[in-house]
């Protein structure tokens, strides 16, 4: 996995909550268990206009242009921006493979759902929670004629957006994970090695 220390880009908007596990990857795509490919069925039913189904040429079908991440500069976001309970339903690992395949580093809601929260540290995607007037100052400043930036200073746990600057909580074995870009495995074994 990658490392994360500090980091900027685009973030986009999708100001809704209770987003569910299928609506970020829709069950008919979870046939593999390769943790590459998905990003181009992330927010599939959301994303696109008709149907789709694993071997389409997703390049054919027609995307929904409503869409913030179908939109310029939203496109190419590394961050989304969301509401509460991120991530709720099935605990399927491959929403978290899904985001981090489209190019989603970092996920900012006012809370997650557990087993979702937990698989992100394990993917090496930053799932941070921020409180709700904090998230509705960025929604409400959000200007979608050009692109917005947050920066994300993992080490100090600050995020930057604007001239504010908001502090977030983290656990000290997640930080630490993210930061020398260990999932489980590589952090026993980095645990082994001590020993």
């Amino acid at each position: 996995m990658d490392k994360f220390k500090t980091f900027s880009g685009i973030v986009a908007p999708l100001d809704k909550n209770n987003i569910d596990t299928d609506a970020i990857i829709p069950k008919q795509y979870l046939k593999s268990i390769s943790r590459t490919g998905f990003g181009v069925n992330l927010f599939d039913e959301w994303r696109y206009i008709e149907y789709g189904e694993p071997g389409d040429d997703h390049s054919k079908r027609q995307k929904n242009n409503d869409f913030v991440l179908n939109k310029k500069p939203y496109d190419t976001a590394s961050i989304l921006l969301t509401g509460k309970n991120f991530g709720c339903g099935s605990s399927r690992e491959h929403a978290v493979w899904a985001l981090k395949d489209f190019g989603i580093k970092t996920v900012i809601a006012e809370s997650f759902a557990d087993i979702f929260y937990n698989n992100c540290f394990k993917n090496g995607l930053l799932a941070l929670c921020l409180k709700k007037s904090e998230i509705s100052k960025i929604f409400d400043n959000f200007n979608e004629d050009s692109a917005q930036s947050i920066e994300i200073d993992l080490i100090n746990q600050v995020l930057y957006y604007g001239d504010s600057e908001f502090k977030f909580e983290l656990d000290d074995y997640k930080k630490k994970c993210l930061l020398e870009g260990l999932d489980e495995i590589g952090a026993s074994l980095d645990r082994k090695s001590v020993v």
